[in-house]
Order: structure tokens, then sequence, then C-alpha cells
């Protein structure tokens, strides 16, 4: 079975950093693009980031870039996402997502079949 589990989310200030934990399990890392998502209320889920399995690659989109970073733990079949210089208009429900796709830039929705439950992050101005 397949399980991506999202930590770490919390209440924060504005300017402050949080570090959100994606625990995956039940398909071959390596070999999968993990991707994270936000989706604010009333909002589309939309992708930030995402980190190709063999290579470990990043991609931001430039709304995050410079202010977030995207890592991974093969051996725990980990992935982070350090969230730098928040923003009120970060709060959101954050997602961590799986993709067979191994190319870069997955941050669509459609390249991802399976997906965690989200964490909130909230940023108080």
């Amino acid at each position: 079975e397949v399980q991506l589990v999202e930590s770490g989310g919390g209440l924060v200030q504005t300017g402050g950093s949080l570090r959100l934990s994606c625990a995956t399990s039940g398909f071959p890392f390596d070999d999968y693009t993990i991707g994270w998502f936000r989706q604010a209320p009333g909002k589309e889920r939309e992708g930030l980031s995402c980190i190709s399995g063999s290579r470990g690659s990043p991609y931001y989109v430039d709304s995050v870039k410079g202010r977030f970073t995207i890592s991974k733990d093969n051996a725990r079949n980990m992935v982070y996402l350090q969230m730098y210089i928040l923003k009120p208009e970060d709060t959101a429900v954050y997602y961590c997502a799986a993709s067979a796709y191994t190319g870069t830039a997955a941050t669509s929705r459609g390249f991802y079949a399976y997906w965690g439950q989200g964490t909130q992050v909230t940023v108080s101005s």
C-alpha cells in the first residue's frame, strides 16, 4: 500500500521558518519524483517544488525559489521542505505527492498519482 504522511506544520509568525516532512512507503522511492503542493482556502492546489528520484534534482516555482528548500533522505524514504521567511500568504494546507514521472519541473497535479493527507501551515502577521 502506498502511503505518504506529512508532518511538521503549525503556527508560525511572519518571517519564521518551518520544516515539513513527508514519510513515504509502498513504492520504489528512488524511482519516483516527490512533489510538494499547497492549497489555501478558496484557491487551487498549486505545485511548489519537486525532487526527482534517482538524481535528486530539485525544482522550485518562482514564488518559493530562494525561500524553500526541498531535500530527500533515500535511506529513510523521507522528503523534506524547509521553509524560510514565511509570509501570511504561505498559509495553506501543504501536501506531498509521488509521481512515477522522472523528468524535471513536475509541479502540475496531473503528474502525481499518490497524495498525503496534508498538514496545515498558518503564518500569522
